[in-house]
């Protein structure tokens, strides 16, 4: 039984709170919420951004494409999420509080609203529950929770290189993804662009800059072979697209440096009008600052059920976590880890609470989706643990198969329970000993 709520039941809600509402934020605060009785629980997803920021297609933003906007008062309307627009400033684990501050006046809206930090999976922010918090003269706020889903995600990493963190440009959210369209459309013919990273990220803003201003020189800097982890047949096409496109490539190429119309590689320098880091993404770093148990990067550690061994109050998902797949491989930081994360999360969760069997199947891949441009794909089928099998799917059936990807993956945000109908069950777990909220701080339906 439950203390004390809003809805005169003798008990009060057991509060959730999601910080980051990027794939897997967004899907685990849509897909709780229809596991479990609005009476139960008051669930309040925390986010900087008004909108959902569709992150696999910040390439394309960067080239000028516009992407339809999606704001999470459209998503979550009618689910009784409460929503807030609020950046999360730091975690207490042990105290169960997150800390936040609002990232637009009255950044709190009823049931419908939402936001999120800027960065990885989408993300950024987080907060709490709407209201129920108590606020400090600095403006920060700390929202007390029963249990935390921690999706905060990932930011850009540089690596320390020196001046890639003051010349070069990131694509891993909405606000970089800007900054560098601004900076392309600056650009005029035969201005070189340097790509640093051949993984997907790299591929894909290489070939997407190219095919969108062949004006301009394009030069991908490869730390390994090119797409060396794809089948042969992958890599015979990505060859070839790179090639028609006039992409050059330098591979087994390290950059040590980058400056403001050059990058320095081990083989000496090349000049670059605008030079874009791609070489992957580091946990948020509010995870580390805490007393929840993390590996070496920032990562936090959590079981099959997406929860912390050290705090089991918590639940972490997406590129936050550390998560083991098949063969004891820790699953990869991407939208294809973190959407099935959100849902055994969820799931793990809502069982908790209503006293029933919790999930624990387990965590698999199937294909590696890469856009080639708008015209030309790339996907390799792989193993459950993301080894590449020897087929793969090329050409325009590829590019469409991948935006339908794309585009079933922003539908999984506003369908969690992927419009499958659900049974909404009462819980049988205490929320922790924490006053009460008021019944104007209470989540509205």
């Amino acid at each position: 039984m439950q203390h004390g709520n809003a809805h005169g039941h003798g008990h009060r809600q057991h509060r959730i709170v999601v910080i980051g509402a990027g794939y897997a934020g967004a899907i685990a605060a849509g897909r709780l919420a229809r596991r479990l009785r609005r009476e139960d629980v008051a669930i309040t997803l925390v986010n900087a951004e008004p909108d959902f920021v569709e992150r696999v297609r910040m390439h394309q933003v960067a080239v000028g494409q516009e992407l339809r906007p999606r704001p999470f008062s459209e998503m979550f309307a009618g689910t009784g999420v409460r929503l807030r627009l609020a950046r999360v400033t730091a975690v207490d684990a042990d105290g169960r509080t997150v800390s936040i501050t609002e990232t637009e006046p009255g950044g709190s809206s009823g049931p419908g609203a939402a936001n999120g930090l800027g960065s990885s999976d989408g993300s950024s922010a987080s907060d709490g529950l709407g209201g129920s918090g108590a606020s400090s003269n600095s403006g920060v706020e700390e929202l007390p929770y029963d249990t935390l889903v921690y999706a905060l995600g990932s930011v850009w990493n540089t690596h320390d290189v020196p001046g890639a963190a003051d010349h070069a440009h990131d694509i891993a959210g909405r606000p970089g993804a800007l900054r560098l369209r601004e900076r392309l459309a600056a650009l005029v013919a035969g201005q070189p662009v340097v790509v640093v990273g051949g993984g997907l990220t790299g591929l894909e803003a290489a070939t997407e800059i190219a095919e969108a201003r062949p004006d301009l020189k394009v030069t991908l800097a490869a730390r390994g072979a090119l797409g060396d982890w794809l089948s042969p047949k992958g890599a015979r096409h990505l060859r070839k697209v790179m090639a028609g496109l006039g992409i050059t490539v330098h591979e087994n190429t390290t950059v040590t440096g980058v400056g403001a119309d050059h990058v320095t590689t081990t083989a000496g320098e090349m000049p670059a009008a605008v030079t874009i880091w791609t070489t992957g993404f580091a946990a948020h770093p509010i995870a580390q600052a805490t007393t929840l148990k993390t590996d070496a990067t920032g990562r936090i550690e959590v079981d099959e059920t997406m929860r912390s061994p050290s705090h089991p109050d918590v639940y972490a998902i997406g590129d936050a976590a550390l998560a083991q797949g098949p063969g004891d491989k820790p699953l990869r930081m991407s939208c294809a880890s973190g959407v099935p994360m959100a849902w055994q999360a969820a799931d793990a969760i809502a069982a908790r609470l209503t006293g029933t069997k919790s999930p624990t199947a387990p965590l698999r891949y199937f294909n590696q989706c890469i856009s080639l441009g708008r015209k030309e794909g790339l996907i390799q089928y792989v193993t459950a643990d993301d080894r590449a099998r020897t087929a793969a799917l090329t050409g325009r059936l590829a590019a469409f198969y991948k935006e339908l990807v794309c585009r079933g993956a922003a539908w999984g945000v506003a369908n969690p329970t992927l419009a499958i109908p659900t049974r909404r069950r009462p819980t049988v777990v205490q929320p922790t000993s924490t006053p009460p909220p008021t019944p104007a701080e209470a989540t509205t339906a």
